[in-house]
């Protein structure tokens, strides 16, 4: 699991991509965007599958939201040295690559929250869609 952030119509409306990845399958298997508190962390926990929340263990960094909202038997806390979230930073770089409105210093933008998360999601399909092929 990882976050990262974007923002729309200005800087100071930051909007956060949380994410969810299965190591396994490079699959995107949650994702929410809001703001980057312990609601929206709980809201990420919510929309993965039945079967992530009840066997996989979610090597997170360490914000803290994390260790709040996930259990602790499916939870570890670990450093970018490790590895273990290497996938799901390396996807993150993808999106700001290939997402416009993503890029950090950038004039094209979202003006409009439905349609930076319809961006966001399209692509995430199309990732899933190319990645399980």
């Amino acid at each position: 699991m990882d976050e990262m952030w974007s923002f729309v119509g200005a800087k100071s409306n930051k909007q956060w991509i949380w994410l969810a990845m299965d190591v396994e399958t490079r699959e995107i298997v949650g994702a929410y965007i809001g703001d980057r508190s312990k609601q929206s962390a709980q809201n990420l926990w919510y929309f993965l599958p039945e079967v992530y929340r009840q066997c996989a263990v979610c090597y997170t960094d360490f914000w803290e939201a994390y260790e709040m909202i996930l259990p602790s038997m499916r939870h570890q806390a670990v450093g970018k040295e490790t590895g273990k979230t290497s996938y799901i930073e390396r996807f993150n770089n993808s999106m700001r690559q290939r997402i416009g409105r993503l890029v950090r210093k950038t004039l094209s933008f979202s003006k409009k929250l439905s349609n930076h998360i319809g961006a966001i999601w399209n692509f995430i399909h199309h990732y899933n869609a190319t990645i399980c092929t």
